[in-house]
């Protein structure tokens, strides 16, 4: 997946914005043919990787969907962005999923993670991972309104020359903290595609704080999908606009040891 710039076009890691480096373009397989594509997202707990991503990506009853590994897309080398490689992960061991998902009072989550063995990623892998340290704290409130990033592949789109994504702006549309409509996500007011799924919702963090390194980023959510009203007249009512974005806490029960 590799490209041949010119010395202009090559990118340093020191270059770039972390934010972009947190995030992969995942593509989901059936045996060698190509499904869909979406979002998903490092964290790290404990010295162990995870890739974050919506569980319908991996699987999804409704539409049919199951397939049985995906790849990501990873840069491999710190001085020149525009080299990268495929990364398969098998979705089944022995009959069973690989993936960890979480439920709660209110039914399924839309959130899965998928534990990456750090040896088996190329020596010169670059990326960069959330922490338990961007993880929102309880006691510190977030208001509606509040400006935040949507990082992700919308539509698959992205710079193709150094694998990058893009960010939509969004505000927080709902009240954070609580459940909405007893659902264990909040809403998001952003304009958003097919292949934003699994991709994470952040908020910048202005105050230094070195528990969270060189990503100076609050952890939200994991964008889900799309809203609709189900009497929405499609010739005469644009659509609503907003997202379901997934609390990030599930990830503190999903990446225990």
């Amino acid at each position: 997946m590799g490209a041949s710039p010119t010395a202009g076009d090559r990118g340093r890691t020191s270059m770039v914005e972390s934010i972009l480096l947190t995030t992969a373009r995942i593509f989901t397989f059936e045996g060698t043919r190509s499904l869909t594509n979406a979002t998903g997202f490092y964290f790290e707990r404990d010295e162990r990787l995870f890739l974050v991503t919506s569980r319908h990506v991996l699987v999804d009853e409704p539409s049919k969907h199951f397939p049985d590994r995906i790849e990501i897309e990873i840069h491999i080398d710190p001085s020149n962005l525009t080299r990268s490689t495929g990364f398969s992960i098998p979705l089944y061991r022995n009959g069973r999923g690989v993936w960890r998902q979480g439920l709660d009072t209110a039914g399924e989550i839309d959130v899965a993670v998928i534990e990456i063995e750090r040896a088996a990623l190329p020596r010169t892998t670059v990326l960069r991972a959330f922490t338990t340290h961007h993880l929102n704290d309880p006691s510190d409130p977030v208001e509606v309104g509040t400006s935040l990033l949507v990082v992700g592949f919308p539509l698959g789109f992205h710079d193709t020359l150094h694998h990058m994504p893009v960010v939509r702006h969004a505000v927080i549309a709902s009240s954070f903290g609580w459940r909405f409509q007893g659902g264990g996500y909040f809403l998001t007011d952003a304009r958003t595609h097919r292949g934003t799924s699994g991709a994470p919702v952040v908020m910048r963090v202005t105050a230094p704080d070195p528990n969270l390194g060189d990503l100076p980023w609050m952890l939200l959510g994991v964008h889900s999908a799309r809203l609709d009203v189900g009497a929405r007249d499609l010739k005469l009512d644009e659509a609503l606009g907003l997202n379901c974005a997934w609390y990030v806490d599930i990830l503190l029960t999903l990446t225990q040891a």
